[in-house]
Order: C-alpha cells, then sequence, then structure tokens
C-alpha cells in the first residue's frame, strides 16, 4: 500500500497536492497526528485501499514530539511509505498569505516571524523528507504535475462528449454547448429518418458537402484547443454537449467523429441523451 505523508510551510501549497492526490484515487486526511499514522494503514489497508496521504504541519506541532518514531514504526509495517516536503520563500509565502488573508497557525504578531518559527518546528520532519519541492515559482498546475511525476501516477484528462436534442433543452451542467443545426438534416430524408448519427450513411448525409466538411474541421480545432487548455491548467476533465435539434442524427454523427479525431485527448463519448428520438 503507497502511503503518502505531505509536509510543509503554511502557504506552501499542502492542501493543493492533498487534492490532487484525492483526484487521483487516494484516500485523504488533513492534519493526521503522526501517532494514528500507522493505525489508519491498518485501517485502510482493511477496507481494500491501496493508496493513503496525510498532511501533517504546523497545526499539529503539540505530537510532533512523536514523529521520527512514529514514521519509523509506519516504516517498518509498510513498504511504500514516502514523506513530501514542500517551502517556498518567505516573500511569497507573505504574498500568497495577503491574498488569502488567513491567519498563520502559530498566531505570532508578524508573518514573518510565524514563517520562522515554522521553519525552525518542522525542521526535522524536512530533513526525513524523501523529496523537498521548493513552489516559490510553481502554479497550483505545476505543483500538481510535480507531484504525480514523483509518484509515477498517469495525469489523465478526460474529454467528455454528451449529445443532445434543443427541443428537450441543453444541459446545464458542462463547460461548452456546441451546435449542430446549420449541418444537413437527415431528418428530410425520409430512408434516414428513423435512423441514427451513428451509421455510415446518416453520417455522410451530415457531412455531404465542402461547407458541412469546414464547419466540422473548425468545431474540432476549436474543441481542440480548448481541451489542450482546460488540461494544461490543470483540470482533469473537460465536458462539452454537442446539440440539434432533436438529438438524434447531427449531433450523434459530429460526437462520435470527434471521439474519433480527439482521442489523443482522452475524448469518449458518455451520453446520447436524447437518442433515440426524432428531430423536426
Amino acid at each position: 500500500m503507497a502511503f503518502i505523508v505531505i509536509s510543509g510551510l503554511s502557504g506552501s501549497g499542502k492542501s493543493t497536492a492533498l487534492r490532487a492526490l484525492e483526484d487521483a484515487d487516494y484516500f485523504t486526511t488533513d492534519n493526521l497526528p503522526p501517532e494514528l499514522w500507522s493505525a489508519l494503514g491498518d485501517l485502510a489497508q482493511a477496507r481494500g485501499l491501496n493508496r493513503v496521504a496525510v498532511t501533517t504541519d504546523a497545526r499539529t506541532r503539540d505530537f510532533l514530539a512523536a514523529l521520527e518514531s512514529s514514521l519509523t514504526r509506519l516504516k517498518q509495517r509498510r513498504d511504500d511509505v514516502r514523506v513530501l516536503f514542500l517551502e517556498a520563500d518567505a516573500h511569497m509565502l507573505l504574498q500568497r498569505y495577503n491574498l488569502t488573508r488567513r491567519e498563520h497557525p502559530l498566531g505570532d504578531p508578524s508573518l514573518m516571524l510565524d514563517f520562522r518559527r515554522e521553519r525552525e518546528l518542522l525542521s526535522s520532519l524536512r530533513a526525513l523528507a524523501d523529496t523537498v519541492i521548493d513552489t516559490t515559482t510553481l502554479s497550483s498546475a505545476e505543483l500538481t504535475t510535480r507531484l504525480l511525476d514523483w509518484l509515477g501516477v498517469a495525469s489523465g484528462f478526460d474529454l467528455r462528449l454528451f449529445t443532445f436534442g434543443f427541443k428537450h433543452a441543453p444541459p446545464r451542467d458542462v463547460d461548452t454547448v456546441l451546435d449542430m443545426r446549420s449541418l444537413p438534416n437527415p431528418y428530410y430524408d425520409p430512408l434516414l429518418r428513423p435512423r441514427t448519427g451513428l451509421e455510415p450513411e446518416v453520417a455522410a448525409y451530415v457531412f455531404q458537402n465542402a461547407e458541412s466538411e469546414d464547419f466540422y474541421l473548425h468545431t474540432r480545432d476549436y474543441l481542440r484547443e480548448a481541451a489542450a487548455r482546460a488540461r494544461s491548467s490543470g483540470r482533469r476533465s473537460y465536458n462539452v454537449a454537442i446539440g440539434c435539434t432533436g438529438g438524434q442524427h447531427r449531433s450523434v454523427a459530429v460526437a462520435d467523429r470527434l471521439a474519433r479525431d480527439l482521442a489523443d485527448l482522452g475524448a469518449r463519448i458518455i451520453e446520447h441523451r436524447d437518442l433515440p428520438g426524432e428531430e423536426t
């Protein structure tokens, strides 16, 4: 079982790291006293959990005397225990605190004094760390990438495609809505009307001319750029709703083609919401 201990200076990115591990299917808990680490590991293993991450920092200062012995005991019971320590220079920590307007857990009159005392308080844990990451110049997305690389965890990305019919109302819980109602409508061909955009004959009708092809290519390129930007900003998914009138022909044909063309971005169809149905 992988057991990750995250520590570091307040404002250095521990919350970002913990969220990243939670998204990577770790069971996470914040600010757990070291004496409880082994018990948590045993409980997690009994529940079939194979990835656990905890944070500990200056907030647990009353328990830090047991830190080294607790870590030694944990490593004796677990094969894959790793300690990550995050830090940043004092001026960056001050800037981050001024943005959040939170109180430092040590509560000194001066934040700079807080930072100095905290470094001293956590110096033994820093010395025990397997890896120290300086987050002074890192964004949240960059820290997440560094962390997942360190753990050897793939930073996956999903481009999720949904189709729908506008006459049934568009979905609200997506990032982008694409309108395919300007494409040729197979509804007006009696032989194609009862069929769906998943069938080659229907797709051929939708993309029958140069204007349709050009419209599709522009849509594909826009979506590629939007998804790539979402991924580079640290997003793990991007949800796209593709609509036509009834959600049976054009939207389905476009989504099916996009899923193939954008497979390198993790594109996949989640739901054809209004299929089967009739376009009007």
